[in-house]
């Protein structure tokens, strides 16, 4: 096991997990900087609204097809091979989208940066895992958090900065020096080393896999540009669901499983992975959503748009230390609850925009929505993991990744699929009330109703996915391990004990 060479001591390897957790700052930093670019994108780049989610869709896409993967590569590399792969990989990407001229070309860019990003983000966590006793992960992962989300802080600020003064592109070559001085100082500094483990990444499970997850993802994914009544939508969601049966059925065959789903004997973890699925869709949605909205219908700059998320983006990080003590205090059910019935309440409320919203209104909503989120990712995903055993960690925090990913990006493709849809059929209808022939300014101001009314019944799905999580989170328990058996303390208000 990679733990061998990073937690025999008494003291956690804080070392390397500041190395990993530098890598995987710039890898959020990376996401947020480009939300707030779409409608640039967009503009430049002559893309639509449903083509240009796919720099998102497709960037998780590939993240929840090599995550899988991520238990296997985990056990038989060392932290440091992992590490430098990923940041290796990520950084070429970067230098690619940086001067990519057709947007085909920087969506395979981002895919290619996305292949590194699936290695760290498990990498980093399995680390935090094994470094950490049960007692103490709730306040490590809260000051995990707290770095990493000290990108988002600053990602859609900094971004409306370097664009309002430069060129989108900028983006990215503004990332990737730092990223060849993360590989450097990573490859100096990391020093651990690996025993050599007899263990193969079956490729017919990788096929299967990437057959399943991709097939169901496009077909979501394409709904918005082909319509519901295209074939191909159908076709491609069947084979994927065949394929990813398929898949799961192969892994409990398996001596050596890919994705090992025996994880879900532990009804903790169980119920946590839903949670986090349903809460990550509508999560998604919303980091879309709004920089479109406020850019494209009140003509909003870049630079105010991401000093509008700012303030949601510092609570989120604030918070996320805050959490990781309350979660080892009282549990992570009070604060599921509480975050998701918040996020749910503003979800719904930002159902309801309007050409004469405030920007403060927003800033205050969005700030809000953040808060609540910030109460239920980690503490959800740090009770499931603390019912496993230390063997299954590494296939634990794979699944969650890949579930985390894929929800995302279906969750985006869906809701921006319905949003289109909406979209559409609405302006379709102000088109009909028209007398004549509509002039360039009234299908102008049509466009803009129209997209405002797709957005608002986004954020209104976005609310009822975030309802249905927040009745899931009712039934957790506070959840631990002890060896390879797991009990659950059935009264989630006792403190945990170290």
């Amino acid at each position: 096991m990679m733990g061998n060479s990073l937690s025999d001591g008494k003291r956690p390897p804080y070392g390397v997990l500041a190395v990993l957790m530098i890598g995987g700052f710039i890898g959020f930093l990376n996401n947020t900087l480009l939300n707030v670019a779409l409608p640039s994108i967009m503009t430049d780049l002559q893309v639509d609204t449903a083509t240009v989610q796919w720099l998102t869709t497709g960037f998780m896409l590939v993240n929840g097809l090599l995550i899988p993967a991520t238990a296997i590569l985990i056990q038989k590399y060392s932290v440091r091979t992992l590490f430098l792969v990923a940041i290796g990989l990520f950084t070429i990407g970067t230098i690619i989208a940086g001067f990519s001229p057709i947007f085909s070309v920087l969506l395979v860019a981002r895919m290619i940066q996305a292949s590194g990003s699936a290695i760290m983000m498990p990498l980093l966590m399995n680390v935090m895992l094994i470094s950490f006793p049960v007692e103490k992960r709730g306040a490590a992962m809260g000051v995990f958090g707290l770095i990493l989300m000290f990108a988002p802080a600053i990602g859609p600020t900094l971004s409306g900065w370097i664009l309002e003064h430069s060129h989108w592109r900028m983006l990215f070559h503004t990332i990737w020096p730092i990223a060849i001085a993360i590989w450097t100082t990573g490859f100096f500094l990391l020093k651990d080393k690996k025993e050599k483990v007899a263990i193969k990444l079956d490729l017919f499970s990788f096929l299967l896999s990437s057959v399943g997850f991709g097939g169901i993802l496009y077909g979501f994914g394409s709904v918005g540009s082909n319509g519901w009544d295209n074939p191909i939508i159908y076709i491609t969601i069947i084979i994927g669901i065949c394929s990813l049966v398929a898949f799961i059925i192969r892994q409990f065959k398996l001596e050596v499983p890919m994705l090992n789903f025996r994880v879900y004997q532990y009804p903790m973890f169980s119920l946590a992975s839903g949670i986090m699925m349903i809460n990550t869709m509508a999560m998604f949605s919303g980091f879309l959503l709004l920089p479109i909205y406020v850019q494209t219908v009140l003509g909003i700059s870049p630079l105010a748009t991401g000093l509008m998320l700012l303030p949601g983006a510092l609570v989120n990080a604030i918070m996320s230390p805050v959490t990781g003590r309350l979660f080892d205090k009282y549990g992570g059910k009070i604060l599921a609850v509480c975050g998701l019935g918040i996020t749910a309440m503003t979800s719904y409320l930002l159902s309801n925009l309007t050409f004469e919203t405030s920007y403060y209104y927003l800033m205050g909503m969005h700030a809000l929505r953040m808060f609540g989120m910030s109460m239920v990712m980690m503490p959800v995903q740090t009770n499931g993991l603390n019912q496993l055993p230390a063997k299954y960690y590494p296939h634990g925090t794979a699944m969650n990744n890949t579930l985390m990913q894929l929800s995302g990006a279906i969750g985006t493709a869906l809701i921006i699929t319905l949003m289109s849809i909406r979209e559409q059929s609405y302006a379709n209808q102000l088109l009909a009330e028209v007398a004549g022939q509509p002039t360039a300014a009234v299908q102008e101001q049509i466009a803009l109703e129209a997209m405002q009314a797709g957005i608002n019944f986004a954020f209104l799905v976005s609310a009822f996915i975030a309802f249905a999580a927040m009745i899931l989170a009712f039934f957790m328990k506070r959840a631990r391990s002890e060896g390879n058996e797991s009990t659950e303390e059935k009264d989630d208000k006792v403190p945990a004990t170290s």
